[in-house]
């Protein structure tokens, strides 16, 4: 058998000419391997079941082994899982484009999977799952925005041999596909790590370069709260709801994340290193909080980004957030339900800030079932 074509990418003129010969490739049914930054991967269009088909028998992929479709970005999952669990999205749009695959039980009616050939569906959701990712490699990258669907991408390699860490290992595991993009030894040279999520849970199926306690953080549902220079209203609430949370879920706040829950707190206008004040340090202090490792940020992007709800000490702050991060829109309210403000009490006496630490506990009161709601539930071990 002669060894298939391999285009070095890193050589050519014009990178992009080489996506779009990628792409008509793959149009006409050919098998291709790509870089990807974990391992080569090697594709075949999900429109295309004959591809699919003659990818699965060289693979020599046993029934019922699914394969992974791969998407252009992490929004791309709600056509597949209209009803994606909590936990699911915080993991894809916190690790993609990157080396987490994620499976994911899909039986809705409106499920885009449904339109699959029936060939492909049988090959790439035989138990009523489904796995995605989304590359972190330019060229897949591209590949998949030009592309009307996803890819079934797999490793490169027959089913129980080590995968393919270079477009040479690839030509040499799979000879029989049809073209291989060459962009030198794969970045990581190990698999995504693989992570199915049910039940509110998860669980680790494959460890791969995300490690357990990676996964853990991406996977905890972060309440944020803001004000303005951190050092006053949302230290205070970020502290009290930590205590609130602990209490309800039988644990030191410290344990906290072990029940899948990080509490943050930023300022919009933080200049970021300051201290609590000193009156919010004593306002919690009697309610035996300490406050005094307390150091203020600035509200990025990252930190919008990476929050489940956020929650703002007046309403003027949160239309300032809104105007700058307006996809935040359904994830933003005050603390306050009712919409009230809760003053700033910075450079008042203490009983301004005892009234404001008042306000806040009410208003988490008030938040308590919403609060909890967003707890992860236990995880199971890899």
């Amino acid at each position: 058998m002669t060894s298939p074509p391999i285009i070095n990418i890193r050589e050519a003129e014009e990178p992009r000419d080489l996506v779009h010969r990628c792409v008509q490739a793959l149009a006409e049914g050919q098998i291709v391997v790509m870089p990807t930054e974990t391992i080569y991967g090697v594709a075949a269009s999900v429109l295309v079941p004959q591809a699919v088909e003659r990818l699965a028998e060289m693979k020599g992929r046993k029934q019922g082994h699914a394969f992974t479709l791969a998407l252009k970005s992490a929004e791309e999952i709600w056509d597949y899982v209209p009803d994606l669990p909590p936990v699911a999205w915080r993991l894809a749009r916190r690790a993609w484009p990157g080396p987490l695959t994620l499976v994911v039980e899909t039986r809705h009616r409106l499920s885009a999977a449904r339109r699959f050939p029936p060939e492909v569906h049988q090959l790439v959701c035989p138990e009523g799952t489904l796995g995605f990712r989304v590359p972190d490699h330019f060229f897949i990258s591209e590949v998949l925005r030009l592309l009307p669907a996803p890819l079934v991408l797999t490793s490169v390699n027959k089913t129980g041999k080590p995968p393919a860490r270079s477009a040479e290992e690839a030509a040499a595991s799979l000879p029989e596909v049809d073209l291989i993009f060459d962009d030198g030894p794969a970045a990581h040279g190990i698999a995504s790590t693989v992570v199915k999520v049910e039940n509110g849970g998860w669980t680790i199926l494959r460890e791969g370069v995300l490690s357990k306690a990676a996964i853990a953080e991406m996977a905890s549902a972060v309440i944020l709260f803001v004000c303005a220079g951190n050092t006053c209203r949302s230290p205070m609430a970020q502290a009290l709801c930590q205590a609130m949370l602990a209490e309800k879920l039988h644990c030191s706040a410290q344990q906290l994340r072990d029940f899948g829950v990080v509490v943050r707190s930023a300022g919009l206008e933080a200049y970021g290193g300051d201290g609590a004040s000193p009156q919010a340090i004593e306002v919690l202090k009697q309610r035996g909080i300490n406050l005094e490792g307390h150091m203020s940020q600035q509200l990025t992007d990252s930190l919008v980004r990476d929050a489940d709800r956020i929650y703002t000490m007046t309403r003027a702050l949160k239309e300032a957030i809104l105007a700058r991060w307006p996809d935040a829109a359904d994830r933003i309210d005050c603390l306050d339900p009712r919409g009230q403000d809760i003053a700033d009490p910075f450079g008042g006496p203490l009983q301004a800030y005892e009234a404001c630490a008042k306000l806040i506990e009410q208003a988490l009161r008030d938040r308590c079932e919403e609060l909890l709601r967003l707890v992860v539930a236990p995880r199971s071990e890899a």
